[in-house]
């Protein structure tokens, strides 16, 4: 037995031509078979759709008015799926949830963001800035970019950079207290901590050979990572800030690295989505655009020119 819907596609096929046989012909299927579906339809539906003889088919004013109205539905839905999958992206439109850090927000994604919205104007883009991990189902993330591990088997992940965590001071505050040449120096002057969100306790220093710094009595701790690097800039303390963070900072010598053979193993930075079987035209026109724009350096340099520390 058809379904109803392919039952409707070869009545409207038979509606439009003189005979069964050339509807046959037109949809590659035998004679015979545009019969069966014309009867099981006008079963379905309780009206005659056809006055037929052994030599010709003559559609009624109730198969008229059918195929009148079925045709528009057909066409509805052949629509829906032509606008999903067509290769066209002046088609892309509709929702994309997209999560990510809050320190990639203003200067990061937004500038991608932009220009993706001025080449697709019918997309419509939700970004849930958060540093805790967020759940792709739950949450009903389409796409997400994180910094660290990616260990969940059920994402497609795309490495677009590396992020190195530098030790940095402000040059007003090196002239003030000093410059530390040991971990134990470094101790006695001020620092500065970010705070994780979620437990509400400082994140320790990552080190190199994968050790872990724990500072006590740091002269300011934050859960906002912009807060930190203003207070770093203003001479509060030293810090330890993502590269991408830094550079621009020590370009200009408003900053200076110190300690720089402390210097940790970098983190990658993913763009990750969900691994589904059918991936809407939508999500990856935003997925593609954010690993070709965050792979580009001008997001996320990994080297600096000023000379380390000695």
């Amino acid at each position: 037995m058809l379904n109803k819907l392919e039952m409707l596609r070869i009545f409207c096929v038979a509606a439009e031509t003189s005979s069964f046989k050339e509807a046959a012909i037109r949809l590659g299927i035998s004679p015979q078979a545009v019969g069966r579906a014309v009867k099981e339809l006008e079963e379905a539906m309780g009206e005659v759709l056809f006055f037929r003889n052994t030599r010709h088919s003559q559609i009624t004013e109730q198969g008229i008015t059918l195929a009148q109205k079925a045709q528009r539905n057909i066409t509805e839905i052949d629509d829906l799926f032509r606008i999903n999958n067509t290769p066209d992206h002046t088609q892309i439109k509709g929702l994309v949830r997209i999560a990510a850090p809050t320190v990639f927000s203003q200067n990061y994604l937004t500038p991608l963001l932009t220009q993706l919205l001025a080449k697709h104007p019918d997309l419509q883009l939700q970004v849930l800035y958060s540093d805790e991990i967020s759940d792709v189902v739950s949450e009903k993330i389409d796409i997400g970019i994180r910094a660290g591990m990616m260990r969940d088997s059920q994402l497609v992940a795309k490495t677009v950079s590396q992020i190195h965590f530098y030790i940095v001071g402000a040059a007003t505050l090196i002239e003030r207290v000093g410059e530390p040449t040991s971990l134990e120096a470094l101790a006695n002057k001020p620092i500065t901590l970010s705070i994780d969100a979620k437990t509400g306790k400082p994140w320790p220093w990552f080190l190199n050979n994968g050790d872990q710094w724990h500072p006590k009595e740091p002269a300011l701790a934050t859960s906002a990572g912009s807060f930190e690097l203003d207070a770093v800039l203003n001479g509060s303390g030293f810090g330890q800030i993502a590269s991408f963070l830094a550079i621009p900072h020590l370009k200009t010598g408003h900053l200076k690295r110190v300690l720089p053979e402390l210097t940790p193993e970098p983190w990658n930075v993913y763009v990750y989505r969900s691994q589904k079987n059918t991936v809407a035209a939508r999500i990856r026109v935003v997925f593609d655009w954010l690993v070709q724009g965050l792979s580009d350096r001008t997001f996320f340099p990994v080297e600096q020119n000023n000379p380390p520390a000695n």
